[in-house]
């Protein structure tokens, strides 16, 4: 009986994660503390039913890294990306076009600056160097050749710590340089914090936009679930996508945390078939996967 009620749970745990995928996961080797390696999370991932993962790193290209852990752990998806912050030359179009050079092609992501942002920098009251994308109202012509970058390769374009103001933007640029997968890096989470307005004007141009399971918990929780079940309503289910952004110590691991999120959100009062919606079908089509 107690071997019957290990499989049923098990096989319950699988279900609730089957065909996954979470954008925004930090994991180690990394220069901070985490909770788990990239090998072992996507062990983990796959175990729990995930189709795919992406490998966040806010100071290192995670392309090679993606390759290495897909060779290690096939059957499931896992994907790098390379987040414009000083340690990489700030926004500089040559790691780009380094990273899609990268063996494997797993290099798909392009986060806008995080931790280095210039919005990010003054919203923590920092006095140290940072990294900007704009200047008096205007994209830099850096951002400009990056996100043209971006469309020419087919890349997912996250906003990063950009402020909502340079998030929409980003989004006005890329739509008009024809990068067709946009993403507002969680967008209600400091120092973004666009406002509902913001976000329905930003999934308007055709941006998904981002809700993470890091928000909820923890010393740093902003919201509660139902905050974010009445942004997302009013949003659009079709435009926002669901990610964990897990991997600090402390925290739970990321298919944990997913499991919670999903949960926190249906006692919210949204239906599993639009959880599934903004955990599986639209991450896919923000990767340019087949559905």
């Amino acid at each position: 009986m107690r071997l019957a009620a290990l499989a049923l749970s098990a096989c319950a745990l699988h279900a609730q994660l089957s065909g996954v995928i979470d954008i925004h996961m930090h994991a180690d080797p990394d220069s901070v503390a985490r909770s788990i390696d990239a090998i072992d999370l996507a062990r983990l991932a796959k175990a729990r039913g995930m189709r795919g993962i992406v490998l966040k790193s806010h100071y290192e290209p995670t392309a090679s890294l993606a390759y290495v852990v897909a060779k290690v752990v096939p059957g499931i998806a896992v994907f790098g990306g390379i987040d414009l912050n000083r340690s990489v030359g700030g926004v500089n179009p040559a790691a780009i076009e380094r990273m899609v050079l990268m063996k494997g092609g797993l290099g798909r992501v392009v986060w806008m600056p995080t931790f280095d942002a210039e919005n990010q920098v003054r919203f923590s009251k920092q006095d140290r160097p940072f990294v900007p994308v704009s200047k008096n109202g205007a994209l830099l012509p850096e951002v400009k050749e990056v996100i043209a970058l971006a469309a020419k390769h087919g890349l997912m374009l996250e906003t990063g710590h950009s402020s909502a103001a340079e998030g929409l933007m980003i989004i006005r640029e890329a739509k008009r340089a024809g990068v067709r997968h946009i993403v507002v890096t969680h967008a209600m989470l400091a120092p973004v914090h666009m406002t509902v307005a913001q976000m329905q004007e930003a999934a308007g141009m055709g941006a998904w936009i981002e809700f993470v399971y890091n928000a909820l918990i923890g010393p740093n929780k902003e919201f509660e679930f139902a905050d974010y079940a009445q942004a997302i309503r009013a949003v659009g289910v079709e435009h926002c996508i669901l990610a964990s952004d897990l991997g600090q110590a402390g925290n739970p691991l990321h298919p944990d945390g997913l499991v919670a999120f999903f949960a926190g959100l249906q006692s919210a009062g949204l239906e599993p078939a639009e959880i599934a919606r903004m955990s599986q079908t639209n991450p896919s089509q923000a990767l340019g996967l087949r559905n």
